[in-house]
């Protein structure tokens, strides 16, 4: 027996459509590159946006056919979010920080068809494209008319959308149409892409805004400092629409004190960005201070944020943080870190310590812990195991590749390539990525804790902890720690330090001192650079 319900295509212009028609007069402000605001609303961004799919039919873009963005958060890429998708096409996201190399490679294997370009990030982009044969239109976005480029038969943005039609029907009438791509910012091998369907992402949108996710409502002012090319902004352009949030978009300017004069200004509710981000806000607050209680939720995401972090910024600045994971592969986000009523009793520190958890599944995303034998772990909050997950908005395969078993089980589990614990209660920590770990005569250490505890001390700045190759034990632990400026702390009280909440054999045989530490394209430590750094004897 099939339930008799109304057919109804979960496609994205549903989203745009009821924003336009619910909160029309809702803001969305974004920081131009010269500092100054461009304001407009929700009903602006429909009409925009649908015009920008007239333009794109009228180039030629079929449904099907990827088209590359190659920007920074601001109102255009937010159009594009929905333009896109809206003309039956694939919104492509292009990282403005990947190497030359991969971005080719990655605009070359999604064959996109059209790609948009910031004029801040239009040199990067013009070294690559002599080796990028499937482009047919170039695409400016907010640059001069008198643009020197090297790029061939360039349009602009705005000629784009003025010349457009206002009454274009969309052409997103099957939910299970593509409307999104984003590429993984492949640590080994070549960058894979997760391909989104319109009914994943809707599906996702819903999932974002439960109670228990995010619960993004009209009262909100949400800033997301996530750049749109990482994992979809974690789905808040969407999530945001669908609510009637305000947004206050960024741009390209993502130093600590623009982003403290941005929240304070406008009144942010929900800002979401990478530790590394919050790390450097932090410092800025504590060095100038400025109002930021309107904040409910700061999200984070990307990696492990720092206990000694959260504690820092509610004690100090009185921010509630929210800890989130997620990957590309989940359309990005699986899980939420919220107090429930079971922890009202507990202390202060108590509560830093679960909230120093990656949170509780979405509805919609089941999680199991797995071991190297193949057999489920147990959640009891210790044993680890090989985080694995399936919904309906996480992928089978990768774009344009079969399914292998390093990254899909038989029974249909996606394997996050994450190991973790969780909880009775289901609360999941992250304890290392597979190929992160330190695999110690037969122990499992893991490199998050240790970097946690180790930027608890006053005077580290940040540190990132690798496996290196040991003869008596197979791999033994390497911290690369960047003091505070002004610190000389030594490799002694930092042994000490550790010792305090770590068995001997986990603490770090070695310590290397450096001034910065290098960071991938989306803004985590880049441990293969470290690794390849410690092989040569650079460290």
């Amino acid at each position: 027996m099939h339930g008799l319900m109304m057919d109804y295509p979960l496609t994205l212009d549903r989203i745009v459509e009821h924003a336009a028609r619910m909160f029309p007069h809702k803001r969305i402000r974004t920081r131009q590159p010269d500092g100054g605001m461009h304001d407009y609303t929700y009903a602006d961004l429909c009409r925009r946006s649908r015009r920008l799919a007239a333009a794109l039919a009228g180039l030629g873009v079929a449904p099907g056919d990827r088209v590359g963005t190659f920007a920074w958060n601001h109102h255009q890429h937010l159009e594009m979010y929905f333009g896109i998708p809206g003309a039956g096409a694939v919104c492509h996201t292009l990282n403005v920080r990947l190497f030359p190399g991969q971005l080719s490679y990655i605009v070359n294997h999604a064959e996109d068809r059209v790609v948009f370009i910031d004029a801040t990030v239009l040199p990067l982009f013009e070294r690559v494209a002599g080796d990028i044969d499937c482009v047919e239109h170039y695409v400016l976005v907010n640059a001069p008319r008198d643009v020197e480029t090297k790029l061939p038969d360039v349009l602009h943005y705005e000629d784009l959308v003025d010349g457009a039609a206002d009454d274009f029907e969309w052409r997103s009438t099957d939910e299970r149409m593509a409307m999104g791509l984003c590429y993984t910012s492949g640590t080994t091998g070549d960058p894979k892409g997760a391909l989104y369907s319109h009914r994943s992402m809707f599906l996702h949108t819903l999932g974002e805004n439960q109670a228990m996710g995010l619960a993004l409502t009209e009262t909100d002012v949400v800033m997301p400092v996530v750049p749109q090319f990482h994992a979809m902004a974690w789905g808040l352009p969407y999530a945001c629409t669908l609510a009637g949030a305000d947004v206050v978009m960024p741009g390209p300017n993502l130093q600590p004190a623009a982003l403290a004069e941005l929240i304070e200004t406008h009144g942010v509710t929900v800002a979401a960005g990478v530790p590394t981000i919050w790390n450097g806000l932090y410092h800025e607050l504590k060095a100038r201070p400025r109002d930021v209680s309107s904040i409910r939720s700061l999200v984070v995401g990307g990696s492990a944020m720092p206990r000694s972090l959260i504690e820092a910024y509610e004690r100090d600045l009185g921010v509630d943080v929210l800890h989130a994971w997620g990957m590309t592969e989940l359309s990005p986000l699986g899980t939420v870190c919220k107090l429930q009523r079971q922890h009202g009793g507990l202390s202060e520190a108590e509560k830093w310590d679960v909230k120093a958890r990656q949170g509780t599944p979405l509805g919609g995303v089941e999680l199991r812990i797995v071991g190297d034998d193949g057999a489920e772990r147990p959640w009891d909050g210790e044993t680890m195991g090989e985080l694995q997950a399936r919904g309906p908005w996480v992928i089978r395969s990768y774009f344009k590749r079969e399914p292998t078993p390093e990254s899909f089980t038989a029974d249909g589990w996606f394997r996050t390539g994450d190991v973790g614990t969780m909880t009775l209660d289901g609360y999941l920590t992250i304890t290392d990525r597979t190929k992160d770990l330190v695999r110690s005569g037969g122990e499992w250490i893991s490199s998050v804790a240790l970097e946690g505890a180790l930027m608890a001390h006053a005077e580290v700045l940040e540190a990132a902890v690798i496996a290196v190759p040991d003869e008596k034990w197979g791999e033994r632990p390497l911290a690369v720690v960047v003091r505070t400026e002004g610190s000389a702390v030594s490799e002694d009280e930092l042994r000490a330090h550790l010792a305090e909440s770590f068995a001997k054999f986990e603490i770090p045989d070695g310590f290397a001192f450096t001034d910065e530490l290098p960071k991938t394209s989306v803004g985590k430590f880049d441990k293969k650079v470290l690794r390849s750094r410690h092989a040569e004897g650079s460290l």
